[in-house]
């Protein structure tokens, strides 16, 4: 490879990171590999792929407040596979880029700055990102690193979408629906218009169910609507979130039940959704296999608020004709995916049981009114590109 042709990609999970590697090659970037470390494992463990070779790697380095030893060993062990050498920039995931991002940019103190500012927004998510950014600037000081938001592709949203029913004055300080998993939209925006343009020009609602879960009403490849607003507390129940929550519940719990507001976000982001509803787990392969009614409840209360999500934004978007799954759970789990389209038939979805399970790319029977896809997303690939935009090598 060049010198200077390799562009490294961190896209940090609240207890994950995930590593993309990419060769720049005129003014495009291809993946040559991908990694992951996972922060609960220990001792920590570097999975990395590289073409059909798999590699799980034992880390020595442990994980603090700074992870400067970490990327170090990682790099390390990176370097035993690729020129880490010819890293010629570095990309980010950022979830909060509020309303002072509406894309990619490069990073510098003053956008450090804003980053940092916007870190209480997203506190599961932002000062993990932070971290790596500070951490790779010590390492490798000459490096440049850019950072792709979340919130930047739901900046289409109209301005009424993005309101609650609040004081204006609050609304203007930004207290107002950010949307989230902005680069898993963009993924498939992208995907589907080279897959199906037809349908791309159209109204498309994108189902993003991993850890998390949201959905975006996307309108000729742009966003109209979303179901996280301020938080990525908000919309359907997640793993351990709990979703959309009459706000009297909160007060309830800070004034009757004399809970701490550090015990109510535990509450709300590490002991509710489908852990709280089971009692069991967050995962829901695990609630699959279980024959506890609790585990069951769990999973038809995601379908069934999922559904509601989606019929929302239908209603934003004027109806729909495609809906997409992605992300682990859904391109990977048809028993979930069955449960949240029988609550769309009356929408004109319906699955063909055959192709649903087999995961198939379409998986809509040949009459339904609405096209279901199961589309891989890349949220890396993303950040690439948006490293080749922001510091102008798309040629």
């Amino acid at each position: 490879m060049e010198p200077e042709r390799l562009l490294v990609t961190f896209n940090a999970g609240s207890s994950t990171v995930k590593i993309g590697l990419f060769a720049r090659e005129g003014g495009t970037a291809r993946r040559i590999g991908k990694g992951m470390i996972d922060f609960r494992d220990r001792p920590l463990r570097l999975e990395l792929t590289e073409g059909p070779d798999h590699f799980d790697i034992a880390l020595a380095a442990e994980p603090g407040e700074a992870l400067d030893d970490v990327l170090a060993e990682a790099f390390g062990r990176l370097s035993w596979h690729f020129d880490l050498e010819a890293v010629a920039a570095v990309g980010h995931r950022v979830v909060h880029g509020g309303d002072l991002f509406d894309g990619p940019a490069v990073i510098n103190d003053d956008t450090l700055g804003k980053m940092r500012a916007l870190a209480a927004l997203a506190p599961l998510h932002q000062p993990q990102a932070l971290r790596l950014v500070e951490a790779i600037a010590r390492m490798r000081p000459q490096l440049p690193q850019t950072a792709s938001f979340d919130t930047a592709f739901h900046r289409s949203n109209a301005d009424l979408v993005r309101r609650f029913a609040l004081p204006r004055a609050l609304h203007d300080a930004g207290v107002k629906r950010y949307g989230f998993h902005g680069l898993s939209c963009a993924s498939i925006a992208s995907e589907l218009a080279r897959r199906a343009p037809r349908l791309a020009a159209g109204r498309v609602i994108v189902a993003h169910m991993g850890s998390g879960v949201s959905l975006c009403g996307m309108e000729g490849g742009l966003s109209r609507d979303v179901s996280m607003g301020f938080s990525t507390l908000d919309g359907a129940p997640m793993a351990t979130r709990c979703g959309a929550l009459d706000p009297g519940v909160l007060l309830h719990l800070l004034q009757q039940k004399g809970m701490s507001a550090d015990t109510l976000a535990d509450l709300l982001y590490h002991r509710s959704g489908l852990l709280g509803v089971s009692g069991l787990s967050g995962d829901t392969r695990e609630l699959l296999r279980s024959d506890r009614p609790e585990a069951r409840e769990a999973l038809e209360l995601y379908a069934l608020r999922i559904a509601g999500e989606a019929a929302r934004i239908a209603a934003t978007l004027g109806g729909l004709d495609g809906f997409v799954f992605t992300a682990g759970v859904g391109e990977h789990q048809p028993q979930v995916r069955a449960m949240i389209a029988a609550r769309l038939e009356w929408l004109g979805l319906k699955l063909d049981a055959a192709a649903n399970a087999a995961n198939a790319p379409v998986i809509s029977s040949p009459g339904s009114a609405v096209t279901a896809m199961v589309i891989p997303t890349d949220e890396e690939q993303v950040i690439a590109d948006d490293i080749m935009g922001a510091l102008g090598w798309r040629g």
